[in-house]
Protein backbone atom coordinates (compact mmCIF):
# COMPACT_ATOMS: atom_id res chain seq x y z
CA UNK A 1 0.00 0.00 0.00
CA UNK A 2 1.07 3.60 -0.54
CA UNK A 3 1.17 5.68 2.27
CA UNK A 4 0.99 9.23 1.85
CA UNK A 5 1.73 12.16 4.50
CA UNK A 6 0.19 15.78 3.64
CA UNK A 7 1.60 19.02 4.90
CA UNK A 8 -0.32 21.88 4.67
CA UNK A 9 -2.13 24.55 6.73
CA UNK A 10 -4.59 22.27 8.27
CA UNK A 11 -6.01 21.89 11.58
CA UNK A 12 -6.65 25.92 12.35
CA UNK A 13 -10.34 25.05 10.72
CA UNK A 14 -9.86 27.56 7.58
CA UNK A 15 -12.93 26.58 5.29
CA UNK A 16 -11.02 26.94 2.15
CA UNK A 17 -7.70 24.60 3.17
CA UNK A 18 -10.41 22.26 5.37
CA UNK A 19 -12.26 21.94 1.90
CA UNK A 20 -9.16 21.09 -0.10
CA UNK A 21 -8.01 18.42 2.41
CA UNK A 22 -11.64 16.82 1.99
CA UNK A 23 -11.26 17.11 -2.10
CA UNK A 24 -7.59 15.32 -1.15
CA UNK A 25 -8.20 12.92 1.32
CA UNK A 26 -11.35 11.37 -0.47
CA UNK A 27 -9.33 11.07 -3.86
CA UNK A 28 -7.18 9.39 -1.98
CA UNK A 29 -8.79 6.99 0.05
CA UNK A 30 -10.20 6.12 -3.79
CA UNK A 31 -6.97 4.63 -4.52
CA UNK A 32 -6.53 3.12 -1.65
CA UNK A 33 -3.89 5.23 -0.19
CA UNK A 34 -2.53 5.22 3.61
CA UNK A 35 -2.94 8.79 4.63
CA UNK A 36 -1.08 11.03 6.98
CA UNK A 37 -1.92 14.82 7.72
CA UNK A 38 0.39 17.18 9.28
CA UNK A 39 -2.00 19.17 11.21
CA UNK A 40 -2.11 21.63 14.45
CA UNK A 41 -5.05 19.53 15.81
CA UNK A 42 -4.42 16.32 14.74
CA UNK A 43 -7.62 15.18 17.01
CA UNK A 44 -9.77 17.59 14.94
CA UNK A 45 -8.51 16.14 11.71
CA UNK A 46 -7.84 12.59 12.39
CA UNK A 47 -11.78 12.51 13.31
CA UNK A 48 -12.83 14.57 10.78
CA UNK A 49 -11.47 12.88 7.47
CA UNK A 50 -10.91 9.45 8.65
CA UNK A 51 -7.02 9.48 8.76
CA UNK A 52 -4.25 9.34 10.28
CA UNK A 53 -2.45 12.75 11.78
CA UNK A 54 0.31 13.93 13.74
CA UNK A 55 0.92 17.33 15.30
CA UNK A 56 2.36 19.94 12.77
CA UNK A 57 5.59 20.75 15.16
CA UNK A 58 6.28 17.47 16.88
CA UNK A 59 9.40 16.89 14.88
CA UNK A 60 9.74 13.61 15.74
CA UNK A 61 7.01 12.32 14.51
CA UNK A 62 7.28 14.24 11.39
CA UNK A 63 10.44 12.99 10.39
CA UNK A 64 9.36 9.38 11.20
CA UNK A 65 6.06 9.88 9.27
CA UNK A 66 8.09 11.48 5.90
CA UNK A 67 10.72 8.31 6.81
CA UNK A 68 8.14 5.66 6.83
CA UNK A 69 6.18 7.15 3.64
CA UNK A 70 6.09 6.89 -0.47
CA UNK A 71 4.99 10.35 -1.11
CA UNK A 72 4.53 13.86 0.80
CA UNK A 73 2.27 16.29 -0.85
CA UNK A 74 2.74 19.93 0.06
CA UNK A 75 -0.17 21.54 0.00
CA UNK A 76 -2.35 23.24 -1.49
CA UNK A 77 -3.11 26.94 -0.43
CA UNK A 78 -0.48 29.46 -0.23
CA UNK A 79 2.02 27.96 1.78
CA UNK A 80 5.16 28.95 0.23
CA UNK A 81 5.16 33.28 0.71
CA UNK A 82 6.69 35.08 2.76
CA UNK A 83 4.24 37.85 3.02
CA UNK A 84 2.26 36.31 5.67
CA UNK A 85 5.00 35.26 7.81
CA UNK A 86 8.69 33.78 6.98
CA UNK A 87 8.31 31.73 9.48
CA UNK A 88 5.54 29.23 7.83
CA UNK A 89 7.41 29.61 4.56
CA UNK A 90 10.58 27.83 6.62
CA UNK A 91 8.43 25.31 8.37
CA UNK A 92 6.66 24.26 4.89
CA UNK A 93 9.96 24.39 3.13
CA UNK A 94 11.68 22.29 5.63
CA UNK A 95 9.06 19.87 5.45
CA UNK A 96 9.84 19.33 1.80
CA UNK A 97 13.77 19.20 2.37
CA UNK A 98 12.77 16.42 4.73
CA UNK A 99 10.91 14.80 1.76
CA UNK A 100 13.92 15.30 -0.91
CA UNK A 101 16.38 14.12 2.33
CA UNK A 102 14.89 10.59 2.95
CA UNK A 103 14.52 10.13 -1.43
CA UNK A 104 10.40 10.24 -1.31
CA UNK A 105 8.36 11.36 -4.38
CA UNK A 106 7.21 15.19 -3.38
CA UNK A 107 3.82 16.68 -5.00
CA UNK A 108 3.60 20.47 -4.79
CA UNK A 109 -0.29 20.40 -4.69
CA UNK A 110 -2.38 23.07 -6.75
CA UNK A 111 -0.30 25.95 -4.26
CA UNK A 112 0.23 29.86 -4.64
CA UNK A 113 3.65 30.31 -4.97
CA UNK A 114 5.27 33.75 -3.91
CA UNK A 115 5.44 36.35 -3.65
CA UNK A 116 9.13 35.69 -1.58
CA UNK A 117 10.76 38.78 -0.84
CA UNK A 118 13.38 37.20 0.86
CA UNK A 119 16.18 36.79 -1.54
CA UNK A 120 17.77 34.05 0.28
CA UNK A 121 14.42 32.08 0.94
CA UNK A 122 13.58 32.16 -2.52
CA UNK A 123 16.88 30.92 -3.51
CA UNK A 124 16.12 27.89 -1.16
CA UNK A 125 12.28 27.72 -2.39
CA UNK A 126 12.75 27.50 -5.94
CA UNK A 127 16.09 24.86 -5.57
CA UNK A 128 13.91 22.51 -3.76
CA UNK A 129 11.19 23.49 -5.87
CA UNK A 130 13.05 21.86 -9.04
CA UNK A 131 13.99 18.58 -7.37
CA UNK A 132 10.20 17.57 -6.57
CA UNK A 133 8.64 15.12 -8.49
CA UNK A 134 5.68 17.48 -9.41
CA UNK A 135 4.85 20.75 -8.99
CA UNK A 136 1.28 22.18 -9.47
CA UNK A 137 -0.43 25.52 -8.97
CA UNK A 138 -3.31 27.04 -9.18
CA UNK A 139 -2.82 30.59 -10.99
CA UNK A 140 -0.95 31.94 -13.73
CA UNK A 141 1.16 34.20 -11.80
CA UNK A 142 2.83 31.18 -9.57
CA UNK A 143 3.59 29.48 -13.03
CA UNK A 144 4.95 32.37 -14.57
CA UNK A 145 7.04 33.19 -11.69
CA UNK A 146 8.29 29.30 -11.49
CA UNK A 147 8.97 29.69 -14.95
CA UNK A 148 11.25 32.41 -14.41
CA UNK A 149 13.23 30.63 -12.15
CA UNK A 150 13.39 27.62 -13.93
CA UNK A 151 11.04 25.21 -12.36
CA UNK A 152 8.71 23.28 -14.28
CA UNK A 153 5.38 23.31 -13.13
CA UNK A 154 1.57 22.35 -14.16
CA UNK A 155 -1.19 24.60 -14.18
CA UNK A 156 -4.26 22.79 -12.43
CA UNK A 157 -7.76 24.57 -11.36
CA UNK A 158 -8.27 24.83 -7.66
CA UNK A 159 -8.95 21.32 -6.38
CA UNK A 160 -12.48 23.02 -4.61
CA UNK A 161 -14.13 22.17 -7.89
CA UNK A 162 -14.00 18.98 -7.57
CA UNK A 163 -16.06 18.77 -4.51
CA UNK A 164 -19.63 17.66 -4.31
CA UNK A 165 -21.73 20.01 -3.13
CA UNK A 166 -25.56 20.06 -3.64
CA UNK A 167 -28.25 22.70 -3.72
CA UNK A 168 -30.14 22.59 -0.55
CA UNK A 169 -33.60 24.30 -0.94
CA UNK A 170 -33.76 28.00 -1.10
CA UNK A 171 -34.10 29.84 2.51
CA UNK A 172 -34.15 33.32 0.62
CA UNK A 173 -31.26 34.40 3.02
CA UNK A 174 -28.67 36.74 2.33
CA UNK A 175 -24.98 35.45 2.91
CA UNK A 176 -21.80 38.13 3.83
CA UNK A 177 -18.67 36.79 4.06
CA UNK A 178 -15.95 38.53 6.14
CA UNK A 179 -12.05 38.25 6.52
CA UNK A 180 -9.89 40.06 8.85
CA UNK A 181 -7.21 41.75 6.17
CA UNK A 182 -5.07 44.40 6.42
CA UNK A 183 -6.73 46.47 3.96
CA UNK A 184 -10.28 45.84 5.82
CA UNK A 185 -11.39 49.25 7.04
CA UNK A 186 -14.68 50.67 8.82
CA UNK A 187 -15.54 52.42 5.55
CA UNK A 188 -15.55 49.55 3.81
CA UNK A 189 -17.98 47.66 6.42
CA UNK A 190 -20.24 50.97 6.63
CA UNK A 191 -20.88 50.99 3.05
CA UNK A 192 -21.57 47.73 2.63
CA UNK A 193 -23.76 47.71 5.53
CA UNK A 194 -25.59 50.36 3.77
CA UNK A 195 -25.87 48.03 0.74
CA UNK A 196 -27.30 45.21 2.76
CA UNK A 197 -29.70 47.44 4.45
CA UNK A 198 -31.25 49.02 1.64
CA UNK A 199 -31.20 45.97 -0.70
CA UNK A 200 -32.30 43.24 1.53
CA UNK A 201 -33.95 44.57 4.79
CA UNK A 202 -36.89 41.90 4.17
CA UNK A 203 -34.27 39.06 4.46
CA UNK A 204 -32.16 37.37 7.20
CA UNK A 205 -28.71 38.38 6.73
CA UNK A 206 -26.58 35.31 7.61
CA UNK A 207 -23.15 36.70 8.50
CA UNK A 208 -20.07 33.87 7.78
CA UNK A 209 -17.02 33.64 9.22
CA UNK A 210 -14.90 30.79 8.11
CA UNK A 211 -12.03 31.07 10.53
CA UNK A 212 -13.43 32.06 13.50
CA UNK A 213 -9.79 32.74 15.83
CA UNK A 214 -9.33 35.81 12.55
CA UNK A 215 -12.58 36.56 11.74
CA UNK A 216 -15.44 36.29 14.51
CA UNK A 217 -14.55 39.64 16.12
CA UNK A 218 -14.90 41.20 12.49
CA UNK A 219 -18.19 39.64 12.13
CA UNK A 220 -19.67 40.65 15.05
CA UNK A 221 -18.46 44.39 14.46
CA UNK A 222 -20.04 44.29 10.96
CA UNK A 223 -23.48 42.61 12.71
CA UNK A 224 -23.63 45.46 15.04
CA UNK A 225 -22.71 48.47 12.10
CA UNK A 226 -26.44 46.81 10.67
CA UNK A 227 -28.20 46.84 13.42
CA UNK A 228 -27.19 50.59 13.91
CA UNK A 229 -28.48 51.60 10.56
CA UNK A 230 -31.78 49.14 10.82
CA UNK A 231 -32.47 47.60 14.49
CA UNK A 232 -35.35 45.40 13.57
CA UNK A 233 -32.85 43.46 10.57
CA UNK A 234 -32.47 39.95 11.41
CA UNK A 235 -28.99 38.21 11.35
CA UNK A 236 -27.28 35.84 12.38
CA UNK A 237 -23.88 34.77 12.39
CA UNK A 238 -23.11 31.27 11.45
CA UNK A 239 -19.97 29.72 12.54
CA UNK A 240 -20.43 26.32 10.92
CA UNK A 241 -22.33 23.56 8.56
CA UNK A 242 -20.89 26.19 6.47
CA UNK A 243 -21.05 24.49 2.64
CA UNK A 244 -24.74 23.58 3.88
CA UNK A 245 -25.81 27.56 4.50
CA UNK A 246 -24.00 28.48 1.70
CA UNK A 247 -25.81 26.34 -0.70
CA UNK A 248 -29.25 27.29 0.45
CA UNK A 249 -28.54 31.60 0.05
CA UNK A 250 -30.24 33.10 -2.81
CA UNK A 251 -27.01 35.61 -2.41
CA UNK A 252 -23.52 35.53 -1.37
CA UNK A 253 -21.43 38.81 -0.79
CA UNK A 254 -18.26 37.20 0.24
CA UNK A 255 -14.30 37.54 0.49
CA UNK A 256 -12.69 34.39 0.78
CA UNK A 257 -11.93 32.58 -2.30
CA UNK A 258 -13.58 29.04 -1.62
CA UNK A 259 -16.71 30.89 0.40
CA UNK A 260 -17.51 32.30 -3.26
CA UNK A 261 -16.70 29.07 -5.49
CA UNK A 262 -19.17 27.21 -2.94
CA UNK A 263 -21.55 29.46 -3.74
CA UNK A 264 -20.94 29.91 -7.37
CA UNK A 265 -21.19 25.79 -7.29
CA UNK A 266 -23.97 26.35 -5.61
CA UNK A 267 -25.89 28.66 -8.14
CA UNK A 268 -25.90 30.97 -5.60
CA UNK A 269 -26.01 34.81 -7.36
CA UNK A 270 -22.85 35.92 -5.96
CA UNK A 271 -20.72 39.47 -5.06
CA UNK A 272 -17.34 39.49 -4.87
CA UNK A 273 -15.63 41.24 -2.28
CA UNK A 274 -11.81 42.37 -4.38
CA UNK A 275 -9.46 41.87 -1.60
CA UNK A 276 -6.66 39.50 -3.72
CA UNK A 277 -6.00 39.07 -7.13
CA UNK A 278 -7.28 35.33 -6.89
CA UNK A 279 -10.63 36.49 -6.02
CA UNK A 280 -10.73 39.23 -8.69
CA UNK A 281 -9.42 36.54 -11.45
CA UNK A 282 -12.59 33.96 -10.25
CA UNK A 283 -15.04 37.09 -10.12
CA UNK A 284 -13.69 38.10 -13.77
CA UNK A 285 -13.85 34.21 -14.83
CA UNK A 286 -17.19 33.86 -13.53
CA UNK A 287 -18.65 37.11 -14.45
CA UNK A 288 -19.65 38.11 -10.90
CA UNK A 289 -19.79 41.81 -9.77
CA UNK A 290 -16.72 42.60 -7.40
CA UNK A 291 -16.78 45.71 -4.79
CA UNK A 292 -13.05 46.92 -4.52
CA UNK A 293 -11.76 47.47 -0.76
CA UNK A 294 -11.46 51.23 -1.05
CA UNK A 295 -15.85 50.85 -1.66
CA UNK A 296 -15.74 53.14 -4.49
CA UNK A 297 -18.08 51.69 -6.44
CA UNK A 298 -21.46 52.53 -8.02
CA UNK A 299 -23.50 50.08 -5.53
CA UNK A 300 -26.58 50.40 -7.71
CA UNK A 301 -24.86 49.32 -10.37
CA UNK A 302 -23.62 46.57 -8.49
CA UNK A 303 -26.90 45.52 -6.96
CA UNK A 304 -28.40 45.27 -10.64
CA UNK A 305 -25.78 43.13 -11.72
CA UNK A 306 -25.91 40.79 -8.61
CA UNK A 307 -30.02 40.99 -9.00
CA UNK A 308 -29.49 39.61 -13.18
CA UNK A 309 -27.29 37.09 -12.56
CA UNK A 310 -28.68 33.45 -13.65
CA UNK A 311 -28.07 30.75 -11.55
CA UNK A 312 -27.79 28.25 -14.64
CA UNK A 313 -24.97 30.37 -16.12
CA UNK A 314 -23.24 30.00 -12.51
CA UNK A 315 -23.58 26.61 -12.39
CA UNK A 316 -22.65 26.07 -16.08
CA UNK A 317 -19.43 27.39 -15.06
CA UNK A 318 -18.39 25.58 -12.61
CA UNK A 319 -18.83 22.84 -14.24
CA UNK A 320 -16.55 23.47 -16.41
CA UNK A 321 -14.17 23.24 -14.35
CA UNK A 322 -12.16 20.21 -13.64
CA UNK A 323 -8.84 19.34 -11.67
CA UNK A 324 -6.71 16.98 -13.37
CA UNK A 325 -5.56 14.16 -10.98
CA UNK A 326 -3.43 12.24 -14.01
CA UNK A 327 0.14 13.09 -12.73
CA UNK A 328 -0.98 12.82 -9.29
CA UNK A 329 -2.59 9.33 -9.56
CA UNK A 330 0.84 8.36 -12.12
CA UNK A 331 3.12 8.98 -9.17
CA UNK A 332 0.94 7.68 -6.21
CA UNK A 333 0.07 4.33 -8.08
CA UNK A 334 3.82 3.62 -8.81
CA UNK A 335 5.33 5.50 -5.07
CA UNK A 336 5.62 2.12 -3.93
CA UNK A 337 7.58 0.26 -6.62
Amino acid sequence: MVKAVISGYYGFKNFGDEAILSVLTRHLKDLGVDITVFSSDPEFTSKTYGVNSVKSFDLKKVILSIKNSNVLISGGGSLLQDVTSLKSLVYYSLIIALGLLFNKKVIIFAQGIGPVYNKFARFIVMNLLKQCSLVTVRDEASLNLLNKCGVSAKLVCDPVYSLDIKRASNSNSVGVQLRNFKTMNYNLLHKLALFVTKNFSDRKIEIFSLQEALDLELCKKFDDILHSINPDIKTEIVTDDIINRISSLEYMIGMRFHALLAAIKCGVKTCAINYDIKVEKLANDASIPMISMDAHDNFDEIYSQLKNLKSEELLRFAKSKSFDWSDCDELFLTAAK
